[in-house]
């Protein structure tokens, strides 16, 4: 599936729509260059889950977590230097928790990622504000998330 986001409203209401669908359990993957508007995205998202913190990149804390109508964990693994590092992180009770993940250069870590999940490549467009999502996902859960962004 694709998606063209023309300026920052529309990111914003793509992240408010995503979010309200999202549930417990649901991992979100987010891949593309710096400045691409994964962390954009992610706050978006975290509206629509109800948050009310201000959301921002957890690049050298690795993980922030927030409170919504269902627990967030904001993963940010761009400066993770081994895969491995994840297990001092517990990654698998985030990732197999209560709350929903969303994971920002998710390719990175792609091998210890679950097999069901929901894949989001961003793609800067033309102007600073376009930007072309590229969506698939991987299990039942998310076939019907992508049936309902349509």
């Amino acid at each position: 599936m694709e998606i063209r986001l023309e300026d920052l409203k529309e990111t914003e209401e793509f992240g408010i729509k995503l979010g309200k669908l999202l549930k417990s359990g649901d991992i979100l993957c987010l891949n593309g260059d710096l400045g691409a508007g994964k962390t954009t995205i992610t706050k978006s998202i975290g509206i629509g889950l109800g948050v009310e913190e201000y959301i921002t990149s957890p690049t050298f804390a690795l993980i922030n977590q927030y409170r919504g109508r269902i627990p967030v964990y904001h993963f940010d693994v761009y400066r993770l230097e081994h895969v491995e590092e994840l297990y001092d992180l517990g990654f698998d009770e985030y990732f197999y928790g209560d709350g929903v993940c969303i994971i920002e250069w998710a390719d990175r870590i792609e091998k210890m990622l679950p097999e069901d999940r929901i894949v989001i490549d961003i793609k800067k467009g033309n102007s600073n504000s376009e930007r072309t999502l590229y969506i698939h996902g991987f299990g039942k859960r998310y076939e019907e998330v992508i049936k309902e962004l349509k």
